[in-house]
């Protein structure tokens, strides 16, 4: 399961991130909260989970040409610096009284430090467009080949450990301290990324400089996934959770404050238990040492995404919305990491970067869009139909895919063996006795 960690470069990744990730959710928690708490309206909800990804859809075809062009280690370690800085402008903001909540603000006001707090997630999201991309393709460059599969799925699970522990500590620390403290120790965290990314020794990174136009390598992207029916159709079901299924995440804290009747605390656990869920999911493909089935994973986990959802909506007992929402980041994070698996499996080397930006921007970059969508209908009809909408929208997705994917599965299998990316079973011992 941990085999990648075997290789310096990815174990000083893996320490650096995990501390790194663990802020970085405490950060996103306090930040939705603060929002919620500040004006109390679902729809600046949605503009918050809008304007902190839009980037990433709008944004990413140009930095998966940077992820191409550059050197992937400087391009991951300005992203993290700036993306430290952000974090330590929105903690001064908040420690020192700028930002203040309705009870202060005259009526028919947006409270005073809300437009600072989209500023700052637009901005972040800016930098997140550029460093999405950038980490993935630079993978291949910590491990190489033979590893590539386990390193994408232990990224996976580090994420999402980390989203366990960032919640739970920012539900605490809201509670008692409040938000400004979760953002600061979130700009203190990139300081162990950032020192992991100096003390790697990358032998030689994967540049493309082949006196091609910047705008001719940009369509090349588009051209490889649009002729490539495989990895175009794992990113259109990627597309559309990411549009219908993933904007519930911005409809928590309506769900912990009002249908549940909690706290920041409640939030936390809700958050938490997503990625519980996803942590077993992502550790679940780790274990895996094939990718036969991986499709088959990606379908199902759909499937059973959209499931989960519909059950979380109609819950208005907390403990039964703790076991949906862990199955939920379960499935989530199956399909998600087997989806990137695939993928990095099937793209060549030196279009890596525009491809995996192809999947930033269907994974993350259509998630704002829905997370607007999703606050306007939960201003109107409430955040538990939306959730359900989006749940009922994605189980018919992951059933028409398994469908469809039956007769992709031999051209998938060609890309792969092209790329060198089929791992075989080992020899059999001839001393072992007969299974």
């Amino acid at each position: 399961m941990f085999r990648s960690l075997r290789h310096r470069n990815f174990k000083l990744f893996f320490g650096g991130q995990i501390i790194s990730l663990v802020g970085t959710w405490m950060q996103t928690v306090a930040e939705a909260w603060l929002m919620y708490r500040l004006t109390g309206s679902s729809v600046l909800l949605g503009v918050l989970g809008f304007v902190s990804q839009i980037p990433i859809f709008l944004l990413s075809p140009l930095a998966g040409l940077v992820a191409d062009r550059w050197p992937r280690q400087k391009v991951v370690i300005a992203t993290q610096t700036a993306s430290m800085l952000l974090a330590f402008t929105l903690a001064t903001l908040t420690l020192t009284g700028r930002i203040f909540d309705r009870a202060h603000t005259p009526a028919g006001h947006v409270p005073i430090g809300a437009w600072e707090i989209i500023g700052l997630a637009t901005l972040l999201g800016t930098v997140n467009a550029f460093d999405v991309p950038a980490r993935q393709s630079f993978l291949i460059e910590m491990v190489g080949r033979e590893d590539l599969l386990n390193a994408i799925a232990l990224n996976s699970s580090m994420f999402n450990g980390a989203r366990v522990a960032g919640p739970a500590i920012a539900g605490i620390l809201v509670a008692v301290v409040g938000e400004g403290w979760c953002f600061l120790l979130n700009g203190i965290s990139y300081l162990a990324v950032i020192a992991g990314l100096f003390m790697m020794r990358i032998e030689k990174s994967q540049v493309v400089h082949d006196g091609v136009g910047p705008l001719e390598k940009l369509l090349e992207g588009f051209r490889f996934v649009r002729h490539t029916k495989p990895i175009r159709a794992l990113l259109l079901l990627i597309g559309l959770v990411g549009f219908m299924a993933l904007p519930f995440s911005v409809l928590m804290p309506i769900f912990a404050g009002r249908i549940l009747g909690g706290g920041a605390s409640v939030y936390g656990w809700l958050m938490g238990m997503v990625g519980a869920g996803a942590l077993f999911g992502a550790l679940a493909i780790a274990m895996r040492q094939q990718l036969r089935g991986l499709g088959n994973v990606v379908a199902y986990s759909a499937v059973g995404l959209g499931i989960s959802l519909v059950l979380f909506s109609s819950s208005r007992w907390f403990w039964f919305s703790l076991v949906a929402l862990t199955l939920a980041g379960f499935t989530m994070m199956m399909q998600f990491t087997s989806t990137n698996t695939l993928i990095q499996a099937m793209v060549p080397d030196q279009l890596r970067g525009r491809v995996m930006s192809l999947y930033s921007m269907m994974f993350l970059g259509m998630t704002p869009i829905g997370s607007l969508l999703a606050g306007k209908i939960a201003d109107r009809v409430g955040a538990p139909i939306t959730v359900a909408i989006g749940g009922v929208v994605t189980l018919a997705g992951g059933l028409v895919f398994a469908r469809k994917w039956p007769a992709l599965r031999g051209s998938a299998r060609e890309l792969v063996a092209a790329q060198g990316m089929i791992v075989s079973a080992p020899p059999p011992d001839p001393g072992a006795p007969p299974s």
